[in-house]
Order: C-alpha cells, then sequence, then structure tokens
C-alpha cells in the first residue's frame, strides 16, 4: 500500500508540544511538522480515547495508522490494556511516538513502522484507528479488512471518523465484515463505531 504514502525527509523540524487532558490528568505529547494533526490533538482522537477510558480493559491492543502516539499511549498510560502495540507507515511519526513513550514513562508499549498492517505478527483483544481519510476508500477498507483477521475471537474494532468524510460508508463496510456494529457516540460530526468479532 505505498503508493498511498510519501514521507518528506527533508521537511525541516519544528517541534510542538500539546497538551490532552483525560480524567482531569494532563499528558504532553511531542509533535512536528509531517504528521498528522501536529499543531493540535486531533477532536477525533481525543473522542476516542475518552470513550475508551469508560470501557473495561483488555490484555491487547494494536493503534493502526498511531501518529505521534495519542491514542495509544493515552490507553496505555490509564492501564486500558496490559500491552500495546502502535505502528505508522510514517518515520517521524514513529519516532515521536517513541520519544512520546519515554517522555510519558510507558513500558508495555511496542512501536514500529508498518504499511499499514503489513507486519503485525500476531493477533488483538481490540484495535484502534483514526483512518487516514486522505488515503482513499480503497486503503481504509483494507485496513478494516486486516483489522478483521487480526483481532481474536470476541475482539473488537474501534473508528472515530468524520461523517461528511465517509462515517456511513464506512459503517456499511464494517458491517459486511463484522458480526456487530454499533455507532457508540455522535459529537460533532464524528462517529465512533465500536464493530465486533463474534
Amino acid at each position: 500500500m505505498s503508493h498511498y504514502y510519501a514521507f518528506d525527509a527533508s521537511l525541516k523540524s519544528h517541534p510542538y508540544y500539546l497538551d490532552a487532558y483525560f480524567n482531569n490528568v494532563k499528558l504532553t505529547f511531542k509533535s512536528d511538522r509531517g504528521v498528522f494533526s501536529n499543531k493540535e490533538i486531533d477532536f477525533g482522537s481525543f473522542l476516542l480515547i475518552k470513550t475508551l477510558l469508560s470501557y473495561p480493559s483488555v490484555e491487547e491492543i494494536l493503534d493502526v495508522g498511531c501518529g505521534y502516539g495519542v491514542i495509544g499511549l493515552s490507553l496505555a498510560f490509564f492501564k486500558k490494556c496490559s500491552h500495546v502495540e502502535m505502528i505508522d507507515i510514517n518515520p517521524r511519526a514513529i519516532a515521536l511516538s517513541l520519544e512520546n513513550q519515554q517522555n510519558l514513562s510507558i513500558q508495555n508499549a511496542d512501536i514500529y513502522l508498518s504499511d499499514g498492517l503489513t507486519k503485525v505478527t500476531h493477533l488483538f483483544d481490540r484495535i484502534v484507528m483514526n483512518p487516514p481519510i486522505r488515503a482513499g476508500k480503497k486503503v481504509i477498507y483494507q485496513m478494516f479488512e486486516d483489522a478483521f483477521t487480526h483481532l481474536r475471537d470476541a475482539g473488537d474494532l474501534w473508528i472515530v471518523i468524520k461523517k461528511d468524510l465517509g462515517a456511513p460508508s464506512a459503517q456499511k463496510k464494517l458491517q459486511a465484515l463484522f458480526q456487530e456494529v454499533q455507532i457508540i457516540l455522535k459529537n460533532k460530526g464524528y462517529w465512533i463505531i465500536q464493530a465486533t468479532k463474534k
């Protein structure tokens, strides 16, 4: 799937430090040029984290397209999993996630480069994703299909996606793959969808 993404290594670094508050706790993330939502934490990602913090913990989570690590590291920080794996195709995003992992003193995370889920080798209880909308439906739907195959039975996929950027069609695609699909939350045009493998 590498045709959908090319990292510009010549893009000069310009770090940003972004604060997020969950359960009255401040988490600070380092961001930079060349990564998604680099100047502010994406509202969709924030909503997804807030929602998942109210759900029971699981053993293993996979964060697909982790960016600088907001979703996966936040879930690990608040002990919503015993172990998290975080993947992205962008080398700068991976470097930032690793730095943020260290700064947040999170031990139970493995963070590595992967084009989609091509480097993922085992099964998970939960997969979380803020899909890369600019990549197009073909790429995103392949990620949904690969997520299904990398979930254990009774595992679930959680996505956040804006209504006007394809949430209804994404819901239909998930319904074709998963046995149970629910819209958990709608907020400011964002949908949070849970798809469960049974």
